[in-house]
């Protein structure tokens, strides 16, 4: 398979609103083509349409549409294609039915139990993909050496047991009973069976003897542990392919014979083309941007010197990110619409900032999207009346010129840009920004120094222009799209300055000489066919196959030679299909990947041995330990050296070279030849409006500078040259630009709106990198893998600047920790010194968290400036209990070691022997062990001193860049910002309570299991939107561990204030400006400095949350515990948290099976919880009717039940369990909680709330969760109903992020 020599070859790109084609002629010669996707009225499909005019135009013959086009010129047709994409966002798929293990009915619905959102109060989650549920009465186990229950027959091996047999008599009734009712896909996902298949294959002949026309099996969709990801990624496969099929019979039967004989191939996620035949839905989710990752990846790298690429695809709705540097980088587990899909994927980034992302200033914040405008309808300029966008921004500013666009816009599709409306509604956005500048000076003016915050309002501009407004929100967006870049390099380790950008998409070339600077990049890189770059990269594409499997070997001398003969199979196979495909041996390649990692840890690296030939202590297929060592030093900073290393799984990539090869067919040098500048345009950039020169691409000679500010435009888009920046044409007709240094670094103390957003940014990207730094540099699982750390920058009063990620624990409790370290050692903190505390009374959470903090210097001042700081959960710190979160602990003593303001470094010297001593400390009490892991404390301890290294040194290029005053006063800007977002809301309150109450004064209680009540009472002032919290009333501190540290009480306040916001804003100091807090000393929530606090970081801060809604009647209460289970021996502990029921509010119902308020931890997956622990988890489903009844019901809880297969120590830590979830506004509270033990000897205890107790094999613990609360009386004629009945929910009703960037994210704040 090469290229077709005398015959048309076509590579189309079939999107949402556009179709790309790309035509390589019989004569060599190459055609582009664009047409609308769907254009009902003149074609029913665009690829045909696409191919139809190129033979029609070339060959002068007559095609008509109304007949199947003729396939005798067409050589081969390859297709990227958005139509899985499109399904999975509008749930458009095929109604199908899901087959699982018995006991698991739930598992997709509850999935990772993170909500997707964190303070998103109606927890909007997309359905699940599937219509009904069958399950199996089956199970298999791992087979456990030291298993100490008996062993069943019959078993499959060494590895696994049959514990249940498939019924298959009963399978067969129940899959009739689905296709009775019109059900006609099936996904089947049963419990391990990525190792062991034969029941799976057992079901899926059975369904496709029954009639089933899809059955996908999760075993051979993708065969990898985690039954959650192969659920969603078995049931996309299901939902899709039929949909796929549909589309492709659709497109053949437009071509006369169906295209047999014609070479079809369709672009995969992973960017590889394979045949028509193949192509299913699990692999076909990002089949369309994954071209324009080859296009940039084959054009560009070359071409830049072999220079890693950054890809920069800006759409209307959304930018594409990703990064090439010799080999494409895969991802194999990432969420799409929802859905997390197990398969391997280009590690595309998407981020809410494109030409049709909307403009909004809010509390005197610019901010860019994720809302945008969408194709209909469309910017403000499309003449449809659609809202301001960046696209607008840009026409406003000169660097869109309507008279080079078609006339397709208004109504009737005819007219042109319409820069007028444009001008409208910028002029309007700009008298609002302007008024709102007055307003806050006149009222700065007027408080004086009664708010010393809001004050610094008063030096702000008075007035600005249109232009600057415009120009404010291009920069605003530049950065958005700045930090994902920042985090997708810096995350592994490169430098971003050290890239290429390599930009194509319609919007990209408008943004890319400012993105590039503001990321210190040198070159931008924009390829000829930059326009329709997706489709050319499907030309330039590979066909793709590749064969994975399972493997639970260690990697070692012994395992070498079965690991050898594993691949050399997987290899043979993948040869074998691509020679059946037509390749020939010479085409084909073959490349190894061993999915590896450190025994014990779960950062797994799929690895290459590429460049690291076999040796003799090695596989043959290549030395993969070198390979393996090599990259997780460079991506996390250290090596295990004495730790095993893990094959998790084999996976053979083969490629059948097929691609045409990228010419340089461009404009040749001419000497007497010049640049012909088409006709100038007055652009309006930083230093205002300039003459700026507009060329014809087409019209360019290679190899003459074109200097900026120029445009350069061609059929498919426009690129804006910067005027620091050169331009010239290569050989091949390609724009290669060389970026000069942004010179705009100018800026005063006074208040500039536009520059508020972007250092809100720049100090959300330092706490972002930090961040990186200490999940690299760690060891410890916990900080490594869960991502339970956070990351903050304060000013130099220790008030919060911002925080990354926002774990609701952490919200504003750090701020607590720094402040108390000023005021107790602040005048002998010294340059070079490095503070470790914990202790509630400093500002601590629980002893487990670490916070260490590092002062940041300056020369020539005395204290200083900035403070960074990291907090990171401990695994274990010593206490009575391993783990260190005893259920039964008394006092602090018992829950570890204390460090209220400890010197980890002083003068430069990491203090290692007097923070062992330290740590321990806690076996001189008795019953308790000093620090049970001391070489993993040691190693995330100094990894925390790194990540507050990081972020200090970024603090200071910060004030390099812009002077200490200019950024010291940009930080009390954004916290002002905060502060405003906080009064506006509290204001708006007060209006509404007092015309419906005539009161500005509320107040709520609530218990916890004990009956220590917790009473709050709100004092709201209307005129300067401040209020007074007072909890006075509230209970004794508790003998036992649910005291909550003060610093647990603002956490909760400003978890609540952000919801109640509703909108993003940023998380600091200035969330708390408004409000003052009242908590009496000596209460649960401010015991005294002895008092254990393990239970009130995890349990009694969510009872704060309930007091704090029910006040202010948000939303009825959710489940209101974080189920906090923890079973072990000497020889392992395991720690989870399980969700329960979200409450009901005003128009929603409560999410079900989902973590709320101050927790988001997901959860293990069922296999691999079995594959590490000697438990077998037998059920976990919802808990049906758990949930408050009422016009709209609360979510249900979950039932949870863990067989024990040894001896082990069992801890619950749980709340609920006696008092139950509110309801408001006439709604029923929801179901308490229960923890039941089923005794092997057929006893059933109940457990109480919290307790340890010794199990014996046999036993099982039963967890039952909590229920939300119901919210309004429920209508008696629809009882039962509670609202549930909703039409499905699309995705694409807001803007969905993906990508590596975006599932860290997602860990961090799923902790």
């Amino acid at each position: 398979m090469t290229e077709t020599e005398g015959k048309f070859d076509f590579a189309i790109d079939r999107g949402g609103t556009f179709t790309d084609v790309f035509a390589r002629l019989p004569d060599g010669r190459e055609r582009v083509l664009k047409l609308l996707s769907h254009d009902p009225q003149n074609y029913k499909d665009a690829p045909t349409e696409g191919i139809r005019r190129v033979l029609a135009e070339e060959t002068g013959q007559a095609f008509p549409r109304e007949q199947p086009v003729e396939t005798s010129l067409i050589g081969w047709i390859r297709m990227g294609t958005t139509v899985a994409t499109n399904a999975l966002l509008e749930r458009q798929g095929e109604r199908t039915a899901l087959l699982v293990t018995k006991g698991f009915k739930d598992l997709l619905h509850i999935g990772t139990q993170a909500r997707p959102k964190l303070f998103d109060l109606e927890v909007a989650v997309p359905d699940v993909l599937y219509d009904e549920v069958i399950e199996v009465d089956e199970r298999v186990v791992l087979r456990q050496d030291g298993c100490q229950l008996p062993r069943k027959e019959p078993n499959t091996g060494d590895s696994l047991e049959v514990w249940r047999e498939l019924d298959m008599q009963r399978v067969e009734d129940d899959l009739r009973g689905v296709l009775s009712r019109g059900i006609h896909s099936l996904a089947v996902l049963l419990l391990h069976s990525y190792t062991w298949s034969a029941h799976e294959k057992a079901v899926g002949s059975l369904a496709r003897r029954l009639g089933f026309t899809q059955v996908s099996l999760s075993s051979e969709v993708m065969p990898m542990v985690r039954a959650v990801p192969r659920g969603y990624t078995v049931c996309a496969d299901a939902y899709l392919t039929p949909k796929i099929r549909q589309y492709l019979k659709g497109f053949t039967s437009g071509f006369r014979g169906g295209l047999e004989g014609v070479s079809v191939l369709f672009m995969q996620s992973d960017g590889g083309l394979t045949p028509m035949e193949q192509f299913c839905g699990s692999r076909a989710v990002l089949s369309g941007p994954a071209g324009g990752v080859v296009g940039y990846a084959i054009t560009s790298y070359s071409q830049t010197e072999n220079k890693p690429v950054i890809g920069f695809d800006m759409g209307g709705t959304s930018t594409d990110v990703s990064r090439y540097a010799g080999h494409y980088e895969h991802v194999f587990e990432a969420t799409t619409a929802g859905v997390t899909l197990q398969a391997p994927q280009l590690d595309i980034n998407t981020v809410a900032a494109g030409g049709g992302s909307r403009l909004f200033f809010r509390s005197g914040m610019f901010v860019v999207g994720p809302e945008s405008a969408g194709a209909h309808p469309g910017p403000a300029c499309y003449r449809k009346g659609g809202p301001l966008t960046v696209t607008d921004a840009n026409l406003a500013l000169g660097r869109l010129l309507p008279s080079y666009f078609p006339r397709i816009f208004g109504p009737g599709e005819d007219e042109p840009l319409s820069s007028e409306e444009t001008m409208e509604h910028f002029q309007q956005l700009t008298r609002e920004i302007n008024h709102f500048l007055y307003t806050n000076q006149s009222q700065s003016s007027a408080n004086g120094s009664a708010h010393s915050n809001s004050s610094r309002v008063m030096g702000s501009k008075s007035e600005m222009s249109m232009e600057e407004v415009a120009m404010g929100f291009i920069r605003v967006a530049n950065e958005a799209m700045c930090r994902p870049i920042r985090a997708l390099t810096q995350a592994k380790g490169h430098d971003t300055s050290q890239h290429v950008l390599a930009c194509f998409g319609g919007a990209g070339g408008q943004h890319a000489c400012a993105i590039a600077q503001a990321l210190g990049m040198k070159t931008v890189f924009i390829h000829k066919y930059s326009g329709v770059l997706s489709a050319y990269g499907l030309a330039l594409a590979d066909v793709v196959e590749e064969v994975q499997e399972p493997c639970s070997l260690q990697y070692n001398p012994r395992s070498f030679s079965e690991l050898d003969h594993r691949v050399e199979q997987l290899t043979q196979r993948c040869t074998e299909t691509l020679r059946d495909r037509g390749f020939s041996s010479s085409q084909i390649t073959t490349e190894v990947f061993l999915h590896l990692r450190y025994e014990k840890t779960d950062c797994a690296l799929m690895v290459t041995a590429t460049g690291y030939p076999g040796n003799s202590r090695s596989c043959k297929s290549g030395d993969f330990r070198s390979a393996f060592t090599k990259r997780y030093l460079q991506e996390f900073g250290f090596t295990i050296p004495d730790r095993p290393i893990m094959v998790d799984d084999i996976r053979v990539r083969g490629s059948g070279k097929s691609g045409i090869k990228s010419y340089l067919e461009g404009h040749k040098s001419s000497q007497a030849r010049f640049p012909y500048c088409t006709s100038q345009s007055n652009c309006y950039f930083e230093d205002g409006y300039l003459d700026t020169s507009v060329y014809l691409w087409e019209e360019l000679p290679c190899d003459h500078n074109i200097p900026g500010p120029a445009i350069i435009i061609d059929k498919n888009s426009t690129i804006l040259v910067e005027p620091s920046c050169v331009a010239h044409l290569t050989e091949g007709g390609d724009v290669c630009i060389a970026v000069g240094s942004d010179p705009h670094c100018l800026l005063g103390t006074e208040l500039n709106t536009v520059q508020l957003s972007i250092f809100s940014h720049r100090f959300m990207s330092i706490a972002e990198q930090m961040g990186r730094v200490l999940q690299r540099t760690s060891i410890s699982t916990n900080i490594k893998e869960r991502l339970d750390f956070s990351c903050a920058v304060f000013g130099p009063d220790g008030g919060l600047v911002s925080n990354a990620p926002h774990i609701p624990v952490h919200l504003g409790a750090m701020q607590e920790t720094v402040q108390y370290q000023i005021k107790s050692i602040g005048s002998i903190i010294k340059e070079g010194d490095v503070i470790l505390s914990n202790h509630p009374c400093a500002g601590g959470s629980h002893l487990p968290d670490l916070t260490v903090i590092t002062p940041v210097f300056r020369s020539g001042v005395s204290g200083p400036v900035f403070f960074v700081a990291s907090r990171g959960h401990h695994a274990d710190i010593g206490g009575i209990t391993p783990g260190s979160m005893p259920p039964h602990s008394t006092s602090l003593q018992q829950e570890g070691a204390v460090f209220t303001s400890f010197k980890l470094v002083t003068a430069g010297v990491f203090q290692e022997e007097a923070v062992t001593e330290a740590l321990m400390a806690p076996a001189q009490y008795p019953d308790c062990s000093g620090t049970r892991n001391l070489h993993d404390n040691l190693s995330d301890l100094r990894a925390q001193v790194a990540a507050n290294q990081r972020g200090s040194t970024l603090v200071g290029e910060l004030i390099d860049s812009y002077g200490l005053a200019v950024v010291q006063a940009y930080m009390g800007y954004i916290q002002t910002n905060a502060e405003l977002a906080v009064r506006d809301m509290l204001k708006e309150f007060a209006r509404c309570r007092q015309k419906q109450t005539g009161s500005l004064e509320v107040e709520a209680e609530d218990f916890m299991d004990d009956g220590t009540p917790i009473r709050l009472r709100v004092q709201i002032n209307e005129n300067e939107g401040s209020a007074v919290f007072d909890f006075t009333g509230t209970g004794t501190e508790v003998w036992g561990n649910c005291n909550a540290p003060r610093a647990i009480t603002f956490s909760a306040l400003i978890y609540c204030l952000r919801c109640m916001v509703g909108q993003d804003i940023p998380l600091n100091q200035g969330c708390l400006t408004p409000i003052k807090v009242i908590i009496p000393s000596g209460s649960i929530l401010q015991p005294s400095q002895n008092a254990a606090v393990v239970g009130g970081n995890v349990l009694t801060s969510q009872r704060v949350v309930d007091v704090i809604f029910r006040a202010f009647e948000v939303c009825a209460a959710s489940q209101g515990c974080m189920n906090n289970v923890t079973f072990g021996s000497e020889g392992s502990g395991y720690y989870e948290t399980v969700a329960g029921g979200a409450g009901a509010g005003p128009g929603w119902t409560g999410r079900s099976g989902v973590h709320s308020h101050m927790t988001n931890t997901r959860i293990t997956d069922p296999e691999i919880l079995e594959k590490r622990y000697p438990v077998v988890l037998e059920h976990f489903s919802l808990r049906p009717g758990s949930g408050g009844a009422g016009e709209y019901r609360g979510g249900d809880g979950v039932i949870r039940k863990l067989l024990f297969r040894n001896k082990v120590v069992l801890s619950v830590l749980t709340e609920r369990r006696s008092t139950r979830p509110y309801g408001l506004h006439g709604g029923d509270c929801g179901a308490s909680g229960l923890n039941q033990l089923h005794r092997a000897d057929g006893r059933v205890l109940n457990l109480g709330a919290k307790t340890t107790v010794s199990l014996e094999p046999g036993d099982m613990f039963c967890l039952y969760t909590p229920g939300g609360g119901g919210y309004g009386e429920e209508d008696k004629q629809t009882a039962g109903d509670g609202r549930l009945l909703k039409k499905r929910r699309r995705f694409n009703d807001n803007f969905s992020e993906r990508g590596s960037v975006f599932e860290y994210r997602m860990a961090q704040e799923g902790v």
